[in-house]
């Protein structure tokens, strides 16, 4: 492949040539294979940083330069350009975040199973979009098996097509709460909101995902009225209190749009009592959401699906694929109980989309119940996961996270400068690291250590791992989200605190 203009429409044609040359596709997808091998086994083995820290604005200067210096000005023999490639994904390698790398125990965002990457590369090369089916037909049936399947496993009806895809769970949970508003609010979609008196409410987990009051903001709802359920000791949502409020709002003749339940909720992972919820919400014909972004994959896991049980009596249901079932972002499903309330959620028209000469066929148009129109195939990596290991996969890698969770709480208990909060339910922890030093001073200068010592760790590379604030107080908060981390990493961590905290104290 060589570019060789003699006129301006020469140079185009061999411009645009190089960048669609098949051979070229081949070379580098060969060599990126090569690379990204690599990458995996260094950061899999421990070495190297977490985290390439760098100023943002450092890094925003060298992707520019690199945009700078892409221009083709002269021919170009293919090995150039496929050395240029490399360049950039060499770089692209050397300064991201490393999720594979074990020592990584930060946000619920996985260490991705390489296979599913391998899959979304297939449809994302040959761009198989979804809006309609004749678009994406392989997509279409691909994503229908995995709703179908998944929504079997939590417990809706054998067969039965009970939802959707889509990018991320904070377009999920808007999606079932807009659907859940327009069954609630009957006209609510052509009339809107604003007649509507009093306003109607959201019903929320007192520690709900601030996607949830996001959705309260874009649907009109307003933020101002969302209505937060107490927790009980285990911070889950506190039954009786969310009856005494359901009673309260009906008595008043107040519009519920949902009671948006957590399975789990983020600070602490707690998993609300969704048998109990599920029946107040039905003596009070009130719609049930569960956000299970994160823990509904515990439905595969016989040890502990007790936690998630009671999901399948809920209106509507979310469920990230890609946090606990280790899926590259973004692979979101909603599900709906009432299968044909996945229709709810939009009233319009595309004559250009839809095809009044097939009317059989808009069942299988995924744009008339997803907010987005073109959508990328999101779900063939975990189709073609789940088709090469089966379900047992998914049902390790909870275990197996889990378990090490509940062990490394066991070891930060036997420590003398490490208090946890509270036991973990799943593969979310959090707990201070209070040294002697620390122990008598204010709870301001606490706070203000445990922050400082998480950013002096991951600006280091030894470790990521995030923060949280609880009743006011700050908080270390991990996350064990690669099934590779081992418990002597886990001390690992402990130490490596130790060291930082240490020197942030000699400073001070």
């Amino acid at each position: 492949m060589t570019l060789t203009p003699t006129s301006p429409i020469d140079a185009n044609h061999a411009l645009i040539a190089a960048a669609y040359d098949p051979e070229m596709v081949r070379q580098v997808g060969q060599r990126l294979i090569d690379l990204l091998s690599d990458h995996l086994q260094v950061v899999s083995d421990a070495e190297g940083p977490v985290l390439n820290w760098r100023d943002p604005t450092d890094n925003i200067e060298a992707a520019r330069a690199q945009l700078d210096a892409g221009e083709v000005t002269s021919p170009h023999e293919a090995d150039q350009l496929i050395t240029r490639v490399e360049e950039l994904l060499r770089q692209t390698l050397s300064r991201g975040q490393n999720l594979h790398h074990p020592h990584y125990v930060g946000h619920q965002v996985p260490a991705s199973l390489p296979l599913a990457g391998l899959f979304d590369a297939v449809t994302t090369i040959t761009n198989q979009v979804m809006a309609i089916y004749e678009m994406g037909p392989w997509a279409t049936a691909v994503e229908r098996a995995v709703v179908q399947r998944l929504g079997e496993t939590i417990g809706f009806p054998s067969g039965e097509f009970t939802g959707l895809v889509t990018s991320g769970g904070s377009l999920a949970n808007l999606t079932a709460l807009l659907t859940a508003r327009n069954v609630t609010l009957g006209e609510s979609w052509e009339r809107g909101l604003m007649s509507s008196d009093p306003a109607p409410v959201l019903v929320t987990h007192a520690e709900a995902h601030y996607c949830v009051t996001r959705s309260a903001g874009i649907l009109g709802l307003g933020t101002n009225n969302i209505v937060r359920v107490p927790l009980d000791e285990r911070r889950r949502m506190d039954v009786g209190q969310l009856d005494a409020i359901l009673t309260d709002l009906r008595s008043r003749n107040v519009p519920i749009v949902a009671v948006s339940a957590a399975a789990c909720a983020t600070p602490v992972g707690a998993f609300d009592p969704l048998v109990d919820v599920a029946d107040v919400c039905r003596r009070h014909e009130v719609w049930l959401h569960v956000d299970a972004a994160h823990g509904g994959a515990a439905c595969f896991s016989a040890k502990h699906r007790h936690l998630v049980e009671g999901l399948q009596l809920a209106d509507s249901v979310v469920c990230d694929a890609h946090k606990m079932m280790f899926m590259p972002a973004l692979c979101a499903l909603v599900f709906y109980r009432n299968p044909e309330h996945r229709y709810a959620a939009f009233q319009q028209t595309a004559p250009y989309l839809f095809d009044p000469s097939a009317p059989g066929m808009a069942v299988y148009d995924n744009g008339i119940s997803n907010v987005e129109c073109t959508k990328r195939a999101a779900a063939m990596g975990l189709w073609g996961v789940w088709s090469v290991f089966g379900s047992q996969l998914f049902e390790a890698l909870v275990d197996s996270t889990f378990e090490l969770s509940q062990r490394f709480y066991e070891l930060l208990g036997e420590e003398h400068d490490f208090v946890p909060y509270c036991p973990p339910e799943c593969n979310i922890l959090v707990f201070q690291y209070l040294p002697a030093e620390i122990r008598d001073r204010s709870a301001a200068d606490v706070d203000e250590f445990q922050l400082r010592l998480r950013r002096e760790v991951i600006q280091s590379g030894d470790f990521y791992l995030v923060q949280t604030r609880i009743d006011g107080r700050s908080y270390l908060r991990t996350t064990i989200i690669n099934p590779l981390t081992t418990m002597e990493q886990l001390q690992q961590l402990l130490a490596c605190l130790r060291t930082h905290g240490q020197r942030i104290l000699q400073e001070s």
